[in-house]
């Protein structure tokens, strides 16, 4: 069953966050994020080698920091982008005294839209 992407409705797993929050390569990704970057971007901003580059960026998607986006191009060769996929992480306790995240994320344009539909229909294929 493909998730719809419209509805952001999946909670991020804590650990996941804590662990990518932790990792000083994932904060200077995140730091150097400037709209949709490839791999080979983030790792040249960021003088991470490449192969550490794409663990960090599986890490921070996982945890649902950042998007993974397809860039269709008509030559056939598409191209995996990576996005800021929120706006502020808040963690607490719920009146279980359980903790839990939070991610609030940016508000999508059709475009991200038709991306993350296009990134979930290619997952489940």
């Amino acid at each position: 069953m493909v998730r719809d992407p419209f509805v952001d409705d999946a909670e991020p797993d804590l650990q996941a966050v804590l662990d990518a929050l932790d990792d000083p390569n994932c904060r200077k990704i995140v730091q150097a994020m400037s709209g949709a970057m490839t791999a080979n971007e983030v790792s040249d901003a960021t003088d991470i080698p490449l192969s550490t580059t794409y663990r960090k960026l599986d890490l921070l998607t996982e945890a649902s920091i950042l998007d993974e986006r397809t860039e269709i191009r008509s030559d056939g060769h598409h191209t995996t982008k990576y996005v800021l996929a929120f706006e502020a992480v808040e963690i607490g306790l719920t009146e279980d005294r359980e903790f839990a995240v939070d991610i609030s994320r940016p508000a999508q344009s059709a475009d991200e839209q038709l991306a993350q539909l296009w990134n979930e229909v290619r997952k489940e294929t």
